[in-house]
């Protein structure tokens, strides 16, 4: 089935208009509160009609996770040379993000309100955990090409380490810095992919063998100390 491409019928959206809708609603739940902000409020805030708001997104909650979305996007990786500053980079750059209070407020709501509702916890799950899994597999893939990691041939497998390693990192970091609300510092920062490159075992000494021995793991850095 084909349509004409006259069959579309209404004005354009405006990158302007969402914007501005998606930044008065992150400033609403800092100043209000979940339980507090209405569509209404977020009209008055961003200057549309609170039918611009109803074009675009069904409910409140919809809203909220965009508007949680667009930051997370911001989240970019930038080839640091070696797989441990790429994950340094990475991992200072969330939590950079996480402590920006309209961050933090809209992502412990949405996280909140989702715990009785499954539609919004796919939401979640499309518009920001999915999204971000980009950089993992960005990161595997340059961390390939040098060597540092294996390819892997079992398309299954991949996604299956992608996913993994996405949970550590992102619960490691959220956990730390919204729940324990402990610093995320370079410090903790080059611990932490100490940790993810090589593991809780150490590496086998030289010519060493035998049950519980690890594999030797070398985690490349191009810029010792610098990495931040």
């Amino acid at each position: 089935m084909s349509f004409s491409k006259h069959a579309r019928t209404g004005r354009p959206r405006s990158t302007e208009a969402d914007t501005a809708i998606l930044d008065a609603t992150r400033a609403a739940l800092v100043e209000l509160g979940w339980s507090r902000l209405t569509m209404g409020d977020v009209a008055t805030r961003a200057g549309v009609a609170k039918t611009t708001l109803y074009r675009r997104w069904a409910n409140k909650n919809e809203l909220v996770v965009d508007a949680v979305a667009v930051l997370f996007d911001e989240l970019d990786l930038p080839d640091r040379g070696s797989l441990a500053d790429d994950i340094e980079g990475v991992v200072l750059q969330f939590a950079a993000l996480l402590a920006r209070p309209e961050t933090k407020t809209a992502l412990m709501a949405v996280v909140a309100e989702s715990i009785g509702d499954e539609a919004l916890r796919g939401r979640i799950r499309s518009a920001i955990v999915d999204r971000q899994k980009r950089l993992v597999t960005l990161g595997r893939e340059r961390a390939q090409v040098r060597g540092e990691l294996p390819y892997e041939d079992d398309p299954d497998a991949s996604d299956r380490q992608t996913d993994l390693i996405f949970d550590v990192v992102a619960g490691a970091v959220v956990h730390r810095a919204l729940i324990s609300a402990e610093p995320v510092d370079a410090t903790w920062a080059r611990d932490f992919t100490l940790l993810l490159c090589t593991g809780l075992t150490p590496a086998a000494p030289p010519g060493a063998a035998g049950i519980g021995a690890a594999a030797p793991t070398t985690v490349t850095r191009q810029n010792p100390g610098g990495s931040v």
